[in-house]
């Protein structure tokens, strides 16, 4: 599988006139007629942007200029400023397939797993996470199992994903007259 790469600041694009911008997304599910130039293929972490210089397997360098951080999603088109798309797709990544021998024994894998902030993608009968030794013996340990796989990382957003929420790092002390339940990370 080809991958398209985030443009890396040691190869620039040189370009006589300016680079065309992406300046929206739409989403999978309202993706009609519309002329897809090209796509590109992003790991989880690169499908996190808000402004990044890319170029497409095909070729088309672009800038990727949202007004905001969001999440591209796989099957989601980047709509560029004279309206053409690039598709996005989700590229395979080495992740962990947990199972348990029960739904309640999958349940409690799932909060050892988020009480660790980590990103998961929960399924009807597995969890899958980024591959870590570390969590997979972790994992065994509680009695169930992690198996290497490969495959597109499609984690959950969590609780404050697409709305404004408090956590860690949201600007003011605690001075303020609410508390934020803070606890220590391990």
């Amino acid at each position: 599988m080809i991958r398209s790469e985030p443009i890396i600041r040691s190869e620039p694009i040189i370009r006589s006139e300016p680079m065309i911008r992406a300046t929206r997304i739409l989403r999978a599910r309202a993706i009609g007629p519309g002329e897809i130039v090209d796509r590109v293929v992003l790991d989880h972490g690169d499908r996190h942007r808000r402004r990044v210089a890319m170029r497409g397997v095909g070729g088309l360098p672009f800038l990727l200029d949202l007004a905001e951080p969001a999440v591209l999603e796989d099957g989601d088109a980047l709509v560029l400023e004279d309206g053409r798309l690039v598709w996005v797709e989700a590229a395979a990544e080495r992740l962990l397939e947990i199972r348990a021998p029960s739904a309640l024994a999958l349940k409690r894998l799932i909060w050892h797993i988020g009480n660790r902030h980590i990103p998961a993608e929960i399924g009807e009968e597995a969890v899958f996470i980024a591959d870590d030794h570390v969590l997979a013996e972790m994992v065994r340990g509680l009695g169930g199992t992690a198996e290497p796989v490969e495959r597109p990382f499609r984690p959950e957003g969590g609780a404050y994903a697409g709305g404004h929420g408090h956590g860690h790092g949201h600007g003011h002390g605690h001075e303020d007259g609410h508390r934020h339940g803070h606890h220590a990370h391990g």
